[in-house]
């Protein structure tokens, strides 16, 4: 279980300290939950301080008992923790296959490579000894870090935005990746997310918004007040924010 206790993050700008975070305090189990808000809420901050990327300016972070809040990314990468950017890294002169070997920790055969490329909608041979470079759309890019992940296995899975800069086609096969993640991999997995196709099959939907959180429930809890009508299947989610 990953705790969160009162998370507070401010950060120097230029009219002075901006107060990003405020008395953030989360309980997040095995299951599929969805960070959601509006632009500028403070979504993406928490991510980076739950993957160690960001060191809160107070509070505790809590894997299984043990306080993390002091820990690199590194080191909450060997305790379970797994974090895809926004914006995936590439990687001149790394293979698909070099890659997915470095998230697993082992070098690991084709087979079982592309056995992980497959679970994320890749054909295999098309990739296995591609590089990681601009010739990799941003949907492929997407796709092949979640095998990464995959790989990994860890404790917790954490996407920020991965709809972020991919067209609709790949946004399609992201849907049914997520939900094939969702049944089958254990652990947490926590997206940070607007779209109401992502937040329509977490288990648990968190409402973040001015730092703090907004609401937090089981999905059919929470998205009807945050669409506005529970058949609001169109609206703008940031609208309502």
């Amino acid at each position: 279980m990953l705790k969160l206790e009162n998370i507070c993050f401010s950060a120097e700008g230029e009219n002075g300290t901006k107060e990003i975070l405020k008395n953030i305090n989360l309980e997040l189990d095995n299951g599929f939950a969805v960070i959601t808000g509006p632009n500028g809420g403070g979504k993406s901050t928490l991510a980076k301080i739950i993957a160690g990327i960001l060191v809160p300016t107070s509070g505790k972070i809590i894997l299984d008992g043990e306080d993390i809040t002091g820990l690199s990314i590194t080191e909450r990468a060997k305790k379970g923790i797994s974090f895809a950017f926004q914006q995936p890294v590439r990687f001149k002169g790394i293979t698909v296959h070099d890659l997915i070997s470095l998230a697993a920790g082992k070098d690991i055969s084709i087979n079982e490579a592309c056995d992980y490329l497959s679970q994320v909608g890749l054909c295999a041979r098309d990739y296995i000894d591609r590089e990681i470079n601009a010739s990799l759309s941003g949907g492929e890019l997407k796709r092949i870090e979640i095998a990464t992940v995959l790989a990994r296995s860890t404790k917790i899975s954490l996407f920020d935005e991965p709809e972020a800069g991919i067209d609709l086609w790949s946004f399609n096969n992201l849907i049914k990746v997520f939900e094939k993640m969702r049944n089958t991999l254990g652990g947490s997995i926590i997206i940070i997310s607007h779209q109401e196709r992502i937040l329509n099959i977490a288990d648990k939907v968190i409402v973040i918004s001015g730092g703090t959180v907004k609401n937090i429930g089981k999905k059919d809890e929470i998205l009807p007040d945050l669409l506005g009508t529970a058949d609001a299947g169109c609206k703008v989610l940031t609208e309502k924010l």
